[in-house]
């Protein structure tokens, strides 16, 4: 397994690489994760929160480290992404608990 800065750093080159090679791509899944994550009906933060929930439930570790950095980033407290993290686990049962595992990783490394 992964830790949460290599899963960090591994987004990255894959999110410079297909800007690379398919830049008008890019720019439109960029241009529509902006404008989803914005502030609207729900807050920025709270988006992130469900960006949390939905990673654990579909098991993806990199999701899991990209979404509570920007949680954190805006402001979410541990027991916040916690709590979003538990959500999923009720909804996905037993192999999503296994990726709690990944969320407090992510909180131990990213944390300040």
């Amino acid at each position: 397994m992964k830790d949460t800065m290599e899963h960090l750093g591994n987004i990255q080159k894959l999110m410079q690489r297909i800007e690379t090679e398919h830049p008008s791509w890019m720019k439109s899944f960029q241009g529509f994760m902006g404008s989803t994550k914005k502030e609207g009906a729900l807050s920025s933060k709270t988006k992130e929160l469900i960006g949390i929930a939905v990673s654990v439930k579909a098991q993806c570790e990199m999701c899991i480290a990209w979404h509570v950095k920007g949680a954190l980033d805006l402001g979410a407290s541990k027991e916040e992404i916690i709590e979003s993290a538990q959500v999923a686990v009720v909804l996905g049962g037993g192999p999503s608990l296994m990726y709690m595992k990944n969320v407090y990783d992510a909180i131990d490394a990213l944390a300040k």
